[in-house]
């Protein structure tokens, strides 16, 4: 089709776009590498299959990008899958352009489904694309939108993102719609259209209508042609530096995917991280694969109650000053503090590292790895700390426990039982429980200790403590930055566990200490079987050991802790006990891995009130109020005693409804939220072990609008286990 004077300079302009892009791509690579860590070429080996899947799965059909926003999502993917596709359409019709005689039109079943592949999704992108830039420039998406408090490169601040993205908006438009023009050309030319490009040929009957003459369609087929092909050369230069250089790294960045649960201090031997070369080459992959759509954000509890939070400002403000500084970076030069440049120190704080921005991101980010790394580095600087925050770590690293309580007030909760619990350092047991700080020495947590193990003794399970050999977990002091702390509290912690007899595992409550057991200390070489109580309970109702007497007549909504949905993904069990217990199960918009964060993990519940709009608990309650209606008819006393037909005495319909939590700090945050929001008449919080000894008919009465009654339920469950 083209003349040999359009062959060479085309050839010529090709490899003059290419050169500049791969000289972009080359320093993209080499800034890339200087982040710490080495590139495990044997672990992706040996794991390509699970792999490939995520590939597949991730990146092949856009999955993360339906979430928190499926019409979006679905936009995306029409651009994605169109645009993919042009990658041989492009190749095929740079084919027509240099072979003689080659051509796919009108070549019947011999290329039907390629052409028909390319008219459809030429009109795929073509509609995707406008809707998004409608989206961003006409609808104007609050979603796109950064606080003024949030740290942010004055560039973005000033609408480059906006510029970027109407360019590379117009040149997608531009580049699509040329080639399917084109096509409608080369039908009209040739005097009909093809069923086989439906779209293509109807703009091809209109030209065939307007008589124009041939020669109109051979000039018309040219400019489209190079205009499509011209067009890409020209724009990959720019696209080194564009924010959509995520559809190159994106997929990289899910190729070497790593768990995040585990990538907590990767970088510098948890020395932490000041500047971008502290980073691994990880967290730096992460700001050139990232989308910048700010679903992370959307998901920030922190961002929500009003502080200066953002992760993906920090994505962007990370790939924008390498943008800017990209050739002098590569050969070398060291970042400004990422104090200075990417987040602030109060934002660093903020963050209750729930990993909501990791489990959102469409592209495998995960910006909550580089706050706590940055907080590791301000730990070991000596930066003045939080004081309540500064008190709790110092109470972890004399008596163990954040409470600033003797190791020997530990098990103090347990006298209370008229039985004796097991010493698995002494005996044998078959599952250890290892308890927790808030479950051992906060008033609420320890009513709920003494029910669960009132249940477990009921149910005949074989189980033990380790009284003061318990020390906390860590969990938490690893994610405020405090990595000497965490491997002492860890080590101590082995200890002990090495010590007991224990055959089938590991208990916890507290799902915090269960992430802890999991994942943390595997890194130390421990690898333990751990199980949330829940799912413990279900195993016991499942083997005929527990007995349930009665079904509850509740409406309930159930909160996902989130190191008990997201961190280990145990979502079903507590579902599947609250479905066995008879309750109507109302589930709030953020449940499962999408839950929404109380707000105490990464050590907020050890520091002072934020300055902020509203505490993401409040905000949760609220959330939950919203699916539940808070519309009762009650009587403010709910007796649970009433009904011995199965009923609770109060219709579903009736009872104020309640707000279920399977873990002790929970109980804590969502019980002071239901008060410091006003809703202690509408709402009522309970852990899921006060619905269970219910549902065996033991004496509990409480108040709906009153803290739960633990020593009225314990003197009932202690006459029932003598």
């Amino acid at each position: 089709m083209l003349s040999y004077p359009e062959r060479i300079g085309f050839i010529i302009f090709a490899i003059a776009m290419l050169l500049l892009t791969a000289f972009g791509f080359f320093q993209i690579l080499r800034a890339i590498r200087r982040g710490h860590g080495d590139f495990p070429w044997r672990q992706y080996l040996g794991e390509w299959k699970e792999r490939l899947k995520t590939q597949v799965i991730n990146v092949g059909f856009n999955f993360p990008v339906f979430q928190n926003r499926p019409r979006v999502g679905l936009l995306h993917f029409m651009v994605f899958a169109g645009f993919s596709f042009y990658l041989l359409v492009n190749i095929v019709d740079l084919a027509e352009g240099y072979v003689d005689g080659f051509t796919t039109l009108h070549q019947g079943i011999l290329f039907a489904p390629f052409v028909l592949a390319a008219d459809l999704l030429s009109i795929s992108v073509l509609v995707g694309m406008s809707a998004l830039l409608i989206r961003r420039f006409i609808v104007k998406d609050k979603a796109f939108n950064i606080r003024e408090n949030v740290l942010l490169n004055p560039k973005v601040r000033a609408g480059a993102i906006r510029r970027d993205s109407l360019i590379v908006g117009l040149f997608i438009l531009v580049h699509v719609g040329s080639r399917w023009l084109g096509r409608a050309f080369a039908l009209a030319g040739s005097g009909s259209g093809d069923w086989f490009e439906p779209t293509a040929s109807v703009v091809a009957s209109l030209f065939i209508a307007l008589n124009l003459p041939h020669q109109v369609y051979e000039i018309g087929q040219h400019v489209t042609w190079f205009l499509a092909l011209g067009l890409i050369l020209a724009f990959f230069p720019y696209f080194v530096f564009s924010k959509h250089i995520h559809i190159f790294f994106a997929p990289i960045n899910w190729l070497v995917y790593r768990d995040r649960r585990l990538a907590v201090t990767e970088a510098n031997n948890g020395a932490g991280v000041k500047h971008m070369q502290d980073l691994s080459w990880q967290s730096i992959l992460d700001s050139y694969a990232c989308i910048m759509c700010n679903r992370c954000q959307d998901v920030c509890p922190a961002y929500a109650a009003g502080t200066p939070l953002s992760p993906s400002a920090l994505e962007i403000n990370k790939r924008y000053w390498l943008n800017e500084n990209l050739l002098s970076f590569a050969n070398g030069k060291s970042s400004p503090s990422l104090l200075d440049m990417a987040i602030t120190q109060e934002a660093v704080w903020a963050c209750t590292t729930c990993g909501a921005c990791v489990e959102v991101c469409p592209v495998g980010n995960a910006p909550m790895v580089d706050i706590v790394e940055i907080r590791q580095m301000l730990i070991n600087q000596g930066e003045p700390l939080d004081t309540n925050l500064q008190k709790s770590l110092e109470n972890l690293g004399k008596q163990g426990n954040s409470f600033g309580q003797s190791a020997r007030a530990r098990a103090k909760w347990t006298q209370s039982l008229n039985f004796k619990i097991k010493d698995a350092r002494k005996e044998a047991v078959e599952y250890l429980w290892f308890v927790g700080d808030y479950a051992s020495f906060d008033g609420r947590g320890q009513n709920l200790s003494r029910q669960v193990a009132s249940v477990f003794r009921q149910a005949g399970l074989d189980y033990g403590i380790l009284y003061d050999a318990e020390w906390n977990s860590g969990n938490d002091a690893r994610r405020v930055g405090e990595e000497g702390l965490f491997e002492q509290l860890a080590e101590h912690n082995i200890a002990a566990l090495d010590k007991a007899k224990f055959s089938e595992g590991i208990i916890t409550t507290d799902p915090h200490s269960m992430n802890a057991l999991r994942f943390e200390y595997l890194k130390l070489g421990k690898q333990y079987r751990v199980l949330h109580y829940t799912q413990v309970l279900n195993q016991l109702l499942d083997e005929g050991k527990l007995k349930l007497k009665r079904q509850l007549d509740y409406r309930v909504t159930y909160h996902d802790p989130c190191y008990l949905g997201r961190y280990n993904r145990v979502t079903a069990a507590p579902r599947e006990l609250l479905q066995r217990l008879g309750v109507t199960l109302i589930e709030m918009p953020r449940h499962g891995l999408g839950s929404f964060c109380c707000g105490a993990g990464g050590g907020q519940l050890w520091r002072s009130e934020l300055v902020q709009d509203a505490r993401p608990s409040e905000l949760r309650i609220h959330e939950a109020l919203s699916v539940l209606d808070g519309k009762t008819n009650e009587p403010n006393l709910i007796n649970a005693a009433n009904g011995g037909n199965g009923s609770n005495g109060n219709s579903a319909k009736n009872s104020v409804p309640l707000f279920v939590v399977a873990c002790p700090k929970d109980v804590a945050m969502f019980a002071d939220a239901v008060k410091t929001s006003g809703n202690e008449e509408k709402i009522v919080v309970k852990d899921v072990i006060e619905l269970v000894v219910e549902a065996m008919q033991y004496p509990q009465r409480y108040v709906a609008n009153q803290p739960y009654r633990g020593a009225e339920v314990e003197a009932g469950v202690a006459r029932r286990f003598p």
